[in-house]
This record gives structure tokens, C-alpha cells and sequence, in this order.
């Protein structure tokens, strides 16, 4: 950590625990026997990356899937059902980034959606009582909102720029290895965070 001012982190898989084979037995429960296919398809059809760059409003988002799923499967089920990824934060890692925050700056840079991010400040509420993930940084970048997605360059570029920030005195830490190398070819310092490892085990020895 020697010269680092600055770290910068992912939100799933990294702070917030995530497992996507239940957004995929979820929609299977609902009756939808190819969500992984769907799933597929709606990638290669910008559906969800779309959503998570913000031009899909959540409403669009329900309509479009609403066709291949049973007609009496309602709307907050699509939303249980697409939120069922979403775990919880270890208690053990928000009191480090409480603990990182008086030594460095933090920000937030996720891809992630509307519906997700309703969810993911619910479940830090109903476990931490803390409203908001903004509790913990200085900044938060999420890719609906700002209209960029890890890996394009500029997603990294705009916190660099909005904040002053020097790139070789950032640290960025994701579990992609994709947004990890993009964040390096800008002269970010990086850490691809693979599990087991997890962020206590980073910052154990600093």
C-alpha cells in the first residue's frame, strides 16, 4: 500500500456477497426453464447492459422479460426473482472499510442496475441499519447512473478525473479479470480479488 491514497471498489463478490445460480433457480421456480438461455440472449441483445447503463428503465426492464415468463407471475416476483443474487455484507468488512476511510479515500464502482441498487442499500439497512452505501466512501460510481460500465476506460477515467486523483496513487479491487486489466492500462494499481481470498485478507497485513 506504499503510496496509495486512493482505493477504489467493486461492489459484488468483493464487499457484498453474490451468487448468481439463484437468480437463476429463482426464475427456474417461477416456471421459466431457460433462464440461462434467456439470460444469453438478453446479453447478446444489449437488454442487460442496457439496464445497467441506465437506458432500460426498470419498468422496460419487467415488460421485456414479462413474454417469456408464465403470465401469473407478477412484477415484484421478476423483481424477487432478479434480486435472489444479492446475499449479504459481512459485518467484518464494512468495519474495515470504516477502518480504511480514516487512512485513504474511498470510492464505489460497480456495475450494477436500479433494481439492484433498491435492493442492496434494503439489505444493508435490514442487517446493518445503515441507510446507504454511501455511509462508507467518498464517492459512489454506479454504472446505471453514470451511463458507463466497467470495462470501458471512461467509467475509471471519470472518477480519476472528478476527484483529482493520481492513477499510480489508486488502488482498484474487482473479481473480474477484465475490469481489472482495464483499470491497469490507465496506470492504476490493481488487485483481481479470486476467491477464496476476500478484501480482510488484502488489507490484514497493511
Amino acid at each position: 500500500m506504499q503510496g496509495i491514497k486512493n482505493i477504489i471498489f467493486d461492489l459484488g463478490g468483493v464487499l457484498l456477497n453474490i451468487d448468481y445460480q439463484l437468480t437463476n433457480k429463482a426464475f427456474t421456480d417461477l416456471g421459466v426453464r431457460n433462464f440461462t438461455e434467456l439470460y444469453s440472449q438478453f446479453h447478446a441483445n444489449t437488454l442487460f447492459e442496457d439496464l445497467e447503463t441506465g437506458k432500460v428503465s426498470e419498468e422496460d426492464f419487467i415488460a421485456q422479460l414479462k413474454p417469456h415468463i408464465p403470465g401469473h407471475v407478477t412484477g415484484d416476483q421478476i423483481i424477487a426473482a432478479w434480486n435472489a443474487m444479492l446475499l449479504d455484507y459481512p459485518v467484518a468488512r464494512l468495519q474495515l472499510l470504516q477502518q480504511l476511510r480514516q487512512h485513504y479515500n474511498l470510492y464505489l464502482l460497480s456495475n450494477t442496475n436500479a433494481i439492484h441498487l433498491k435492493e442492496v442499500n434494503n439489505i444493508l439497512g435490514r442487517s446493518r441499519g445503515i441507510p446507504s452505501l454511501a455511509a462508507f466512501f467518498d464517492k459512489s460510481y454506479y454504472s446505471h447512473l453514470i451511463g458507463l460500465r466497467k470495462p470501458e476506460k471512461e467509467a475509471y477515467q471519470l472518477i480519476l478525473d472528478e476527484n483529482n486523483l493520481r492513477p499510480e496513487e489508486t488502488l482498484f479491487i474487482d473479481d473480474t479479470l477484465p475490469n481489472v486489466e482495464a483499470a491497469k492500462a490507465l496506470g492504476i494499481q490493481t488487485i483481481h480479488l479470486q476467491p477464496p481470498r476476500t478484501i480482510l485478507d488484502v488489507f490484514r497485513k497493511s
